[in-house]
């Protein structure tokens, strides 16, 4: 499963010096911040839309979508789904209530 996320990461790192027309991501990424969190955001939309609708194709399509754009984002700003993996991967074992108390939340 990692082996889709390594590729993609791969994929959208070498967007990053890539003329805007050439690709999606390349025009995502020359138009910064505003658009790739808009885009993160309508695709969130988008999955509690299809969650509701509980077709189960549709919600999967849906969070692809989420993210795919997600990665988009983690990679203009310099991180990548490892980073997010490893941070999962500290949370395991770990109760949610006692992971958002260190870090101020309740």
């Amino acid at each position: 499963m990692n082996d889709i996320l390594q590729r993609l990461t791969e994929t959208l790192e070498s967007r990053k010096g890539a003329v805007a027309d050439s690709s999606y991501v390349a025009k995502l990424y020359s138009k910064g911040d505003d658009a790739i969190l808009k885009k993160v955001i309508e695709e969130a939309g988008e999955v509690l839309l299809a969650a509701k609708d509980g077709d189960k194709q549709h919600l999967t399509y849906e969070v692809a979508d989420l993210w795919f754009h997600s990665m988009v984002l983690l990679a203009h700003k310099g991180l990548s789904a490892n980073d997010v993996l490893n941070e999962l991967a500290r949370r395991e074992g770990v109760s949610g209530i006692t992971e958002k108390e260190s870090r101020g939340e309740r």
